[in-house]
């Protein structure tokens, strides 16, 4: 078997800068005709990168990064569910891979870092992103009905959720 070309590893101080630039890259990759422009363009590195530094020192090893070098082509970050209502004692709040790097196996790699196999967890997910929902179909996901209108774009989320398995958390 062959080593992958990416390293996963918690998100450090020196990686935020770069997790910053990786985040925005997949918002436009995946959601441009889905999320209006404006809002895409207007996001800014340093602001994101600002909010990624306060993550990691509030929230350490909530987040961990997919590193090809020094550059972070993906990242996956989960912990207690924001839901007023949760259904699972997790919740996976965000995984992202660069465009680039779709289909390479770096996303599993995330999602399994991120979250274990055997705990029951939910995660949000664009409701016109069937590639997402097929990947986390893929991981035990299942679609539980419920759907809102995220936060700051008109589009509608829908939720999955992966119960635990026997013997899991």
């Amino acid at each position: 078997m062959t080593q992958p070309a990416w390293r996963i590893a918690p998100l450090a101080a020196e990686h935020v800068h770069s997790l910053a630039e990786c985040h925005i890259a997949c918002w436009r990759e995946a959601y441009r005709g889905l999320v209006p422009d404006h809002i895409l363009d207007a996001f800014d590195v340093e602001h994101r990168a600002e909010r990624w530094e306060r993550i990691r020192v509030r929230y350490p090893r909530s987040t961990c990064v997919a590193l090809v070098d020094d550059e972070v082509i993906g990242f996956a970050s989960s912990g207690p569910p924001r839901d007023e209502s949760p259904v699972t004692p997790n919740e996976l709040n965000a995984l992202y891979v660069r465009a680039a790097w779709y289909g390479t196996g770096v996303a599993d790699d995330l999602i399994r870092a991120a979250i274990a196999p055997d705990v029951a967890c939910s995660l949000w997910v664009f409701e016109q992103n069937p590639r997402a929902q097929s990947f986390y179909r893929k991981h035990g996901f299942e679609l539980d009905g419920t759907r809102r209108i995220e936060a700051f774009t008109p589009a509608v989320e829908v939720r999955m959720v992966r119960r635990c398995p026997k013997g899991g958390s």
